[in-house]
This record gives structure tokens, sequence and C-alpha cells, in this order.
């Protein structure tokens, strides 16, 4: 099935029943469906041909999802804009994309783009917006649902993009693992850009459950907005579990309501998941595993509900479970061998076809397509997710990451292009970033440079004009020589060793050639 035709199934179902509460106000399945065919038969009106992508530039109001439910019964995909991004990584994902409409709401600022066209859309007047026909939604599930833009370690995004029938496999796969039913109130923590958005709206939609919308406020105070608003399933990242605590409200029971928490997006550590369930004894915790190439989520550890039955594993990072029964999987080493510790391969219907950029799908998969630049790697192919594992008790663990990419709130971040990012600023010769961990599990990420006239307040700042801003780091410090190892290559290790020691003093020397000034 198509996107659009998961919801609307539960408006024949589900009508009356409430849909969406957002900004105040409460929507049913019938109201949504009805301004979101509305909305798509007036771009149909104005636009002879409709594009193949229209991108969405919503905060989190009417516009976002009825906008989204829009685009999708249109049978076009939808390509999310986050209004908090640099315009330039807007425009970039625009041009990559060949986007060819973009929905924006009248108080954000489009990126202007030659060949794209704006409609803006009022969200006040979404409700007013006169009924027309349109033709039937048809069943095409090679059809792409929507692409979403990732870190990539080259410096530019990669462009992801997902079919209807990756997202339809995902979305059967879930349908009656969560508890998910009419009845359910459902938070709504992702924005549109984040890919785990699906699963809120699509997931809970298809269930004839209600999602309720956070403001940015609400989302710093996670305990509150439950409690307040009487939710039954909760699901953020695990960081949001760390941000609760910070605020003294993470209280024994405080959240009564809850029957239901997922977690995805970085590591659940053990310690996270104890605070979580004190405060929720009667919630389930489910810990859920996959990358955006995997379609949303793709495998998942349900934790009993005795703490003192927790596994233990070498990290203290729970186990991610094991794939949904549709998918296969394999631990593999670099060749593609079967080994007992390695990475985690994996394969199935919720198999992204390969990057929007074909030359990106160059060691992302086993084995390596014979033609990278081929418009559609085989479905035989193991997708490389990058993440180290081993097999315990016949569960998935944890182990690590194979490679430089870390989640930073729940973002997945390539270390390598913030560094191309301080590479192409004037008098840096070169860069390097690591994450520090930091208090309450949460890692940190701090940048050296090897410019010795560099003002690491200038560097900073304009790093904010160009990245969005869980990617700009914390601090840089510049040095006149970066740590190297035997081999001449960046001693990484090093380098958050200096990172550290900078941090415990406002201005050190570390040894006779590099020097750190702090911002």
């Amino acid at each position: 099935m198509m996107l659009y035709h998961w919801f609307d199934a539960s408006v024949a179902r589900h009508g009356t029943r409430a849909a969406l509460e957002v900004g105040g106000e409460c929507f049913t399945y019938r109201q949504l469906a009805d301004m979101a065919e509305s909305l798509a038969a007036r771009i149909r009106q104005e636009f002879e041909i409709v594009p193949r992508r229209i991108g969405l530039l919503a905060d989190r109001n009417l516009l976002a999802y009825v906008g989204y439910l829009a685009i999708q019964r249109l049978g076009v995909s939808v390509v999310p804009l986050n209004p908090a991004f640099p315009q330039a990584r807007t425009q970039h994902m625009l041009t990559a994309s060949e986007t060819g409409l973009v929905l924006a709401d009248p108080k954000l600022a489009a990126p202007p783009l030659d060949g794209v066209r704006l409609l803006v859309v009022d969200p006040a007047l979404v409700q007013e917006e006169p009924a027309a026909p349109l033709p039937p939604l048809i069943d095409e599930p090679d059809s792409e649902a929507y692409l979403l833009f990732t870190s990539g370690s080259t410096g530019r995004p990669k462009g992801v993009p997902i079919r209807q029938g990756n997202v339809s496999a995902f979305l059967a796969a879930v349908q009656d693992r969560y508890g998910l039913a009419p009845g359910a109130r459902c938070s709504q923590c992702f924005d549109l850009t984040f890919d785990l958005s699906v699963f809120d709206l699509f997931a809970v939609w298809a269930a004839g459950a209600t999602l309720v919308v956070p403001s940015r406020n609400d989302l710093l105070r996670p305990v509150r907005f439950i409690a307040d608003n009487a939710l039954t399933h909760w699901f953020s990242v695990p960081s949001a579990i760390t941000r609760a605590q910070a605020s003294g409200r993470l209280l024994p029971d405080s959240m009564p309501s809850l029957r239901q928490s997922l977690f995805c997006g970085e590591p659940l550590t053990w310690q996270q998941a104890r605070a979580w369930k004190t405060a929720t004894p009667q919630s389930t915790l489910i810990n859920l595993y996959g990358p955006t190439e995997l379609t949303i989520s793709c495998s998942d550890f349900a934790l009993p509900a005795d703490p003192d039955e927790w596994p233990t594993t070498p990290n203290g990072v729970l186990p991610i479970g094991l794939p949904y029964p549709a998918l296969e999987y394999a631990v593999l080493d670099d060749s593609g061998n079967p080994v007992p510790d390695g990475e985690l391969c994996v394969r199935g219907p919720q198999r992204f076809d390969g990057y929007l950029d074909p030359e990106a799908n160059h060691g992302r998969f086993h084995p390596t397509p014979a033609a990278v630049s081929a418009p559609a790697v085989p479905r035989d192919y193991w997708y490389r997710t990058g993440d180290r594992v081993t097999t315990r008790d016949g569960i998935l663990i944890f182990l690590g990451r194979a490679d430089q990419q870390v989640k930073i709130n729940g973002y997945r971040v390539e270390l390598g292009e913030i560094e191309a990012a301080l590479r192409s600023l004037s008098g840096v010769a070169d860069a390097v970033v690591v994450a520090v961990p930091e208090a309450a599990d949460a890692l940190g990420l701090y940048a050296v440079c090897l410019a010795p006239d560099g003002e690491p307040t200038q560097l900073r700042a304009e790093l904010v004009r160009s990245l969005p801003g869980y990617m700009v780091p914390r601090r840089v410090l510049t040095v006149s020589r970066l740590p190297s190892n035997a081999n001449g290559k960046v001693d990484r290790p090093a380098v958050s060793d200096l990172v550290r020691t900078a941090l415990e003093r406002p201005a050190v020397t570390i040894g006779p050639t590099a020097s750190a000034r702090r911002r």
C-alpha cells in the first residue's frame, strides 16, 4: 500500500476519532483527510504538472501534517525541510533532489532558488480550503515516498530515497508490535527531517490512534508534557531521558499514563533505561534500532519488566534485539565473511535501493555493486550499517561504530562532514573533529584545527552559518601541528586527549609544537 492508503483506511474506520492534537486544537481523521485532499487539489489546480518531489517547509503546526498528507495523496515524494537549518544547506538539498515545488509556511523564509516554485500556505487557512475531487491514488510500491538527507563524509549531505514499498513493509512489521490502537495517545517528538517522524505519523495513524504534538518548549519538559496530556506512548531519542534527569523532574511514578516507551536514534544505556523505568513503572521499555537506509527501524529489544533481569553488556548499552521477521541479517567482516563480532548487514523489503547520488553506494553494500553508478542496487545485496555487533543469548549486542559516524541528540553525524566544512574556511589547513564523552552519557563535539593564526571564536561562528546546530562543535581549538601516529596518520585518540586537557584549563600548551587556544 501507499503511505496515504494506510492513513485513509483509518479515516474509513475511525473518521470521528481524534487523529491529531496540535497547537491546542484537535482534529478528527475525517477533518484531517478533508484538509489534505483540499490542499492536494489546490496544488493540482495551480500547477499544470505536479513535480515528482515537493519540499515541505513548516514547523510544528497544522500545515506540517496536512502538507505531508497532501503530498502523499498526490502520489509524489515529500522532501521535508527544517526551518532551523542554514539556508545554504536547504538550497543544497533542493538542488540535489531536483525538487520542483516547496510548500511553505508564510512565517518561514524559504530559500530562493531558480527553478523551484513556491506555494505559501497559511496554516490558519488550511481548514478553509474548498473541497475538490481528486483522481484515485494508484498503488505504486516502487514509487518514492520521501527523500531525506543524512550527514555525508564527503562534506555533502547524502540523499536517501525511500520507496513506498519500503515504508509499507515497515508498517506491516510494526502494526501490532507496540500496542498502538484506537484510544492510544502518542507523542510526536521527531522533526520531519528525521526518519523516525514517519513512525510518529503513519504507524500511529495506521492504528487509528491520536498523535499529540509537543511544542519546542514541551520537548524540553517531557515528563510534564506526558503527564499533562495523559500520553500512553512515548517515542524519542534516549537523550530525552538525560534532559529529564537534568531538570530534576524524572521522579518515581511521575508518568502513570504511559504504557509503551520507545527509544531509538542513539544507543540506550542501562542507566538511562533504569531512570525512565523508575519514573514510569507501568510502561514497557523498548530499544529500537535502524538506520535511515533500512526504513525507520529494523529491530527492537523489549526490556523485561524487572530491571534485575535486564542483560548486561560490555559497554553498558542495551541490546538491539533481532531484526523484524521479514528481514535477514548477517554479521560480516570487511571482506563479507561471517564472523562472531563484526559489522551488522541487513537485507529485505525495508532496505533502500541506493543513494540519490549513486557514487555514494560505493562501500555501503556486500558485495560491492558491479556498476556503482547504477540507479538501483540489487535487492539481494546486504546493506552495511557501519555498526559493530555480536550475538549473545540469541540477540544482537551493539558494540559501537565501525567508522567515524556518531549520534548527537539522535541525529546521525559524520565527523568528516564537519571536518570538510572547517577545511573550507580561510586559514584552516586541516581539521579533526572528535566526539568526547561528557556527563550523563552524552557526547560533545569538539574541533581541533591546523590553523596557527586562526581565531577559534570566528571559526565556530562561520560554522554556525553553514551547519545545523547539532553539528556545530561546542569548542574549536587551533594548533600549529596535529598529533600523528608512527604511520604519519592523524592520531585521533591523541586529539581527544588534547581536547580533554584544553577543557581542564583555560589555556594550555600541548608539547613543544602544538598549542591549543580555547574558545
